[in-house]
């Protein structure tokens, strides 16, 4: 059992250049959090991800994942970015995407019988193993996102960080998606940039409001007039059976 969070953030700040991005930021996630990230456009939350994995580092305050400086755990966080550099005409299987998470865990030579089966158990985790030899490029978006989900899970992370995972997939998928991703929280924590609150606020426990600043609250406390101060304008979160009204979302 960890005796620290998952993630700690203290008085942190970051800027491109001279153009602050995040200020004063304080956040604690406790391990098996499943916490959604929001937050208008601009608003820093693809930032918070890229230094929660070390990828840039904060001009003012501390932060730790895992217990660690992040740069010392990334490995330990399995990551989907929002975009993915995959070029759509190059003839890789869905094995092949998959076990690219296995790259910053091996030095060079050919993938062990390890990292295989790890790649294959995340296959199997995301429902997927039946499409492992199809070509990436021949799969539905949905199916693509579960493959990427794969990836990120090839590490064997104690953490995952997903960067609008449901984006451009039809309803349906995406509630499958979320079953899976409900499954895989047993064992970690996970957050979850997404801007479908109606739909992902049914499944996370939190909602990390990002917006230069940075809040965390209960799913439950999300109601209309707090959406209107994190996007400062009206947000529509009408989704399936949802309906929104000044004082927030009920289901039919």
């Amino acid at each position: 059992m960890n005796t620290y969070p998952d993630i700690e953030i203290n008085n942190l700040s970051f800027s491109y250049d001279t153009v602050p991005v995040l200020e004063s930021v304080n956040l604690k996630v406790e391990h098996g959090e499943f916490a959604t990230i929001v937050g208008p456009n601009g608003g820093g939350k693809t930032t918070l991800l890229k230094l929660l994995l070390g990828i840039l580092k904060p001009v003012q305050g501390t932060i730790t994942v895992l217990g660690d400086k992040p740069e010392r755990t990334r490995f330990r966080v399995g990551y989907m970015p929002q975009h993915t550099d995959l070029d759509p005409q190059f003839p890789v299987t869905v094995m092949d995407v998959v076990l690219l998470g296995r790259l910053g865990r091996r030095f060079g030579g050919r993938y062990s019988k390890n990292d295989k089966q790890l790649a294959w158990k995340a296959l199997e985790e995301v429902q997927l193993e039946s499409a492992a030899r199809l070509a990436f490029n021949k799969l539905s978006g949905g199916q693509k996102q579960r493959a990427l989900i794969a990836r990120a899970l090839c590490c064997n992370p104690e953490m995952l960080l997903l960067d609008e995972p449901t984006a451009n997939i039809d309803p349906e998928v995406e509630e499958n998606l979320l079953t899976i991703l409900q499954d895989l929280n047993r064992r970690m924590t996970i957050l979850l940039v997404s801007h479908d609150m109606g739909f992902v606020s049914r499944v996370v426990k939190s909602v990390i409001c990002v917006n230069r600043r940075v809040l965390i609250h209960p799913t439950s406390s999300m109601d209309g007039t707090l959406i209107k101060d994190i996007y400062g304008d009206d947000y529509c979160m009408v989704r399936h059976d949802h309906r929104c009204s000044e004082k927030g979302h009920f289901h039919d």
